[in-house]
């Protein structure tokens, strides 16, 4: 934390106020004021959204570390640099593993705190919203994982209280903030296995959810009428928004004069084009796509449908939806096509959220190339995928409706063949149909609720095998597609 006094004094009553306000956890982002917004002002607050991904939920033996993942240090800068392309509001995935004490306390560690506040100052002092949440600690696949839903009975006694103790120290922590803050209670919660819900484990969801509600608003001060967020099954849609036992719980304690509890949800769809980084994966989407180089599932249609649901169900009664996580891997080297089709992906799902009451924001891992999701340069602060940014902001700037422009597709690059090897023009020739576009291997109703085990791969791409060397990072998924298009996603990570 950096604790920012406006005022210079000197000499003893000086290092008396700046101790004082450092135990204290003061931060110049505490505010008296408190701009009340209600559910529209709220969606059109947030705007477009974008994840500053694999920064402070990355880890390595247990340990959380924003750099463990090989992206450098956030900065004032690059949060500057974000908000300047036309984005609101920043999602800050958090992970606390071993910077969690032993119970009964279950102290965090202030100096990780200090830095999740010192990087939500950075958000809060350019005017853009932020939502803080708690991250990988639920996964199964994460080195000191310990959110486990599927725990036992007497498992969760313990994993209960440790979960209510860390949301009452990060709760207390931001307590006076102002309205551009924002909790989120959980990511991605699951048995850790691609079936429909478990009804223990859902139940055991629905009182992470509700555990959290309670805490946070205990806290007082903002904390009671502050924007709340919480995921259902694995944030999957139809597990969130269909008859499979997601709770939205009583929130008793809110001070606000009207619901102050959203909804997170996460769009991966269609798989194939999305996340699944084979070399037989489609690279094209959607109403321009060239025969065979797209799913046969989750287009134009499914996207309007899957949007309506969530509007439907939630946004039409009270609840904002923002999802959280949305995007698509590159696959540009093997498609020269494939950045024209992610911009128009992406600024598809943009309108139709904004259309339908939700909020859009985009999951950025800091990788660039092959797989990679990043429209951003995190050491510059460059912008490296403009189109698909601009696609993005297109859509949610539009104050009426407007035809989303179509892909243009870049005419094919014939190799001279007088300067290459005999067997080199015939194969450049065929690279794209031998190697890229095979048959997906999920059926259209096997994948339709792939926004599930997609989401559990936004990861993929992130920490995927291409990843920097410098960092010795490297993730390994291993795609199982079966009759229930089961997708085991298996997670290594090397030191």
């Amino acid at each position: 934390m950096k604790a920012i006094v406006r005022k210079i004094f000197s000499g003893a009553a000086a290092c008396v106020l700046a101790c004082s306000l450092g135990i204290a956890g003061i931060s110049a982002e505490e505010s008296d004021t408190w701009d009340e917004l209600d559910q529209a002002e709220f969606t059109k607050a947030m705007g477009l959204g974008w994840n500053c991904g694999n920064q402070l939920e990355a880890s390595s033996n247990k340990v959380p570390s924003e750099t463990a993942w090989g992206n450098p240090k956030i900065t004032k800068d690059l949060i500057d640099a974000v908000k300047a392309q036309g984005f609101s509001s920043i999602r800050l995935p958090v992970s606390y593993l071993s910077k969690i004490g032993d119970g009964p306390d279950y102290t965090v560690d202030s100096d990780w705190l200090d830095r999740v506040q010192e990087v939500v100052d950075y958000c809060v002092e350019s005017d853009m919203y932020v939502i803080v949440n708690m991250h990988g600690d639920g996964y199964h696949t994460v080195d000191g994982g310990w959110l486990f839903c599927d725990a036992s009975d007497e498992e969760q006694v313990e994993i209960k209280a440790k979960y209510r103790s860390v949301w009452t120290q990060i709760a207390d922590r931001f307590k006076d903030y102002d309205e551009h803050l924002i909790f989120e209670s959980m990511n991605e919660e699951f048995d850790g296995e691609y079936h429909d819900p478990v009804d223990y484990a859902y139940d055991n969801i629905n009182d992470y959810n509700r555990i959290f509600v309670e805490t946070v608003r205990g806290t007082g001060s903002n904390n009671a009428k502050r924007w709340l967020l919480i995921p259902g099954w694995n944030t999957n849609i139809n597990y969130t928004a269909g008859d499979y036992g997601f709770e939205i719980p009583e929130d008793t304690l809110c001070e606000s004069d009207s619901n102050r509890i959203a909804v997170s949800v996460h769009y991966y769809d269609p798989y194939g084009f999305v996340l699944n980084e084979s070399n037989t994966s489609k690279t094209q989407w959607g109403q321009y796509a060239e025969s065979g180089k797209a799913d046969n599932w989750g287009q134009e249609d499914y996207l309007e449908q899957q949007m309506s649901v969530l509007n439907d169900k939630f946004v039409s009664n009270g609840y904002p939806v923002i999802i959280g996580e949305f995007g698509s891997v590159d696959k540009s080297r093997r498609n020269s096509a494939n950045n024209e089709f992610r911009r128009y992906w992406a600024e598809c799902v943009v309108k139709s959220a904004k259309e339908n009451g939700c909020i859009p924001v985009y999951w950025d891992n800091g990788w660039n190339g092959d797989n990679g999701l990043a429209v951003f340069n995190r050491n510059t602060y460059e912008t490296t995928q403009q189109d698909i940014i601009d696609g993005m902001v297109r859509a949610i700037s539009a104050e009426e409706d407007y035809d989303i422009p179509k892909v243009t597709i870049p005419d094919p690059v014939i190799p001279d063949s007088s300067s290459m090897p005999e067997s080199s023009s015939s194969e450049a020739s065929s690279s794209e149909t031998s190697s890229s576009e095979g048959t997906s291997s999920s059926s259209s109703k096997a994948d339709s609720s792939s926004s599930s085990k997609a989401s559990s791969s936004s990861k993929a791409a992130s920490n995927s095998s291409t990843a920097n060397p410098s960092t010795g990072a490297a993730v390994t998924f291993a795609v199982i597609a079966a009759a229930g298009a089961a997708i085991v996603v298996s997670k290594k990570k090397n030191d």
